[in-house]
């Protein structure tokens, strides 16, 4: 089908819409100018034809992909420290290029919107503007932009200073012109060989809640790096909008989270990658040991947040070590099912329930949304391999399938049904 096609017909054998499965029988989808126009139960492909549309056949349509939680400046292919230290120091065209590389790279697995979760040289905000284009070739681009944190603490590479109660709010009111939301950087990273995380929070409540309440003014919703309990704690009682991360959770925390209105993107991956692959970074049986631990402990409260009626958004990480864009979302699926989450519930967080926890205008695939979809060969609830190798992409603000030959060589999915 042409790119520019302004109308076309999508015939499919079963369908997710991002919160309900629909498997009784095939469904023809009629798009127009990029929203759903019509969809109607059985095979009209015929009909379609008649009136001149082109039609795409598939087994099974849902809605695009979503990491809630990407940086797509960095590069999560290399895994030599020395090749990833040099890899920040390129000029700013050439990290911008690499941004736009790993945009392309999600797409072509299946992710249609991305959640940018900082950088300091603003490349995210100008990938964002750049994929508003059909002919980019980019999903769409949610911005974290620059964050805010401490001096001389965690997170310099996508967030600026702040000090006192008018620093904070300066800078969060400066920010909040160019930013979808505003990330904060409440703690700092763990201690893998001591198996905790042994900083102080970077904020405190009364200053957290000052972050969130400017945002809110101005605005924006906020998201913060957090792992720890004292630091997840503060997030959950200060109302941010989402933790990343989330190590160490406690179900304490999970229930004000619920109170509260907070979501929870876990991230797995980057340090699933570590526990797998020591070899990389040269732990030792201990830390190793530590890392099993620490995932463990992750995958019970995520089980526990789904219990408890948690929001739950599905994220990467991805630019981290070993940590792929596009990829990485397979995997974290993955680790969800190991969890004891199935296939559905994966699926609703990584694509519902983060589109509405954006507050998009069309979380889910429904008549007089936009089409933000993929067409994949059969079911996943069935094979859920077919999810690495997407027929067709339709990313929103494009108006045309993108035909996908994501690799599919990885490993096998492996879920509960």
């Amino acid at each position: 089908m042409s790119p520019d096609a302004k109308e076309f017909a999508v015939v499919a054998g079963g369908w997710f819409d991002g919160e309900r499965r629909h498997e009784a029988g095939p469904a023809t989808f009629v798009v127009r100018d990029g929203r759903i126009a019509d969809i109607a139960a059985g095979d009209h492909a015929a009909e379609c034809a008649r009136r001149g549309l082109a039609v795409t056949r598939g087994g099974y349509l849902m809605p695009g992909l979503v990491d809630a939680h990407a940086h797509l400046f960095l590069d999560g292919a290399p895994t030599d420290a020395k090749v990833r230290a040099e890899h920040l120091k390129q000029p700013l065209e050439q990290l911008t290029g690499a941004a736009r590389a790993s945009a392309r790279q999600a797409l072509a697995c299946g992710v249609t919107l991305v959640r940018d979760a900082g950088d300091r040289h603003g490349i995210n905000n100008r990938i964002r503007e750049e994929a508003a284009d059909p002919r980019s070739g980019l999903p769409r681009v949610r911005s974290g932009g620059l964050g805010v944190k401490r001096a001389k603490r965690y997170g310099a590479f996508m967030a600026a200073d702040v000090d006192d109660a008018d620093s904070i709010r300066e800078s969060v009111a400066a920010l909040a012109q160019s930013n979808d939301e505003i990330k904060l950087i409440l703690t700092g990273i763990i201690d893998f060989e001591a198996g905790a995380v042994t900083d102080e929070p970077q904020f405190s409540l009364e200053e957290t809640r000052l972050i969130v309440d400017t945002a809110r003014a101005c605005g924006r919703p906020t998201f913060a790096h957090c792992s720890g309990a004292k630091g997840l704690a503060i997030a959950a009682a200060a109302g941010v909008g989402s933790i990343e991360h989330g190590f160490f959770m406690d179900r304490g925390t999970l229930a004000l989270m619920r109170d509260n209105q907070v979501a929870w993107t876990p991230t797995f991956c980057p340090v699933y990658f570590q526990w797998a692959h020591p070899e990389a970074v040269g732990w030792s049986p201990q830390t190793v040991g530590h890392l099993r631990r620490i995932l463990d402990d992750h995958a019970r409260h995520l089980q526990l947040a789904h219990e408890m009626g948690v929001v739950l958004l599905l994220g990467t990480d991805a630019g981290s070590m070993g940590v792929r864009h596009g990829h990485a979302v397979f995997e974290e699926i993955v680790r969800y099912a190991e969890a004891g989450l199935g296939l559905e519930a994966a699926l609703h967080a990584a694509t519902a329930a983060a589109r509405r926890h954006f507050g998009l205008a069309s979380p889910v695939l429904a008549k007089g949304g936009e089409f933000d979809a993929l067409l994949l060969a059969a079911s996943p609830f069935g094979n859920p391999t077919c999810l690495r190798q997407p027929q067709a992409v339709w990313a929103a603000r494009t108006t045309g399938p993108r035909p996908m030959h994501a690799d599919a060589s990885d490993r096998d999915l492996s879920m509960n049904k």
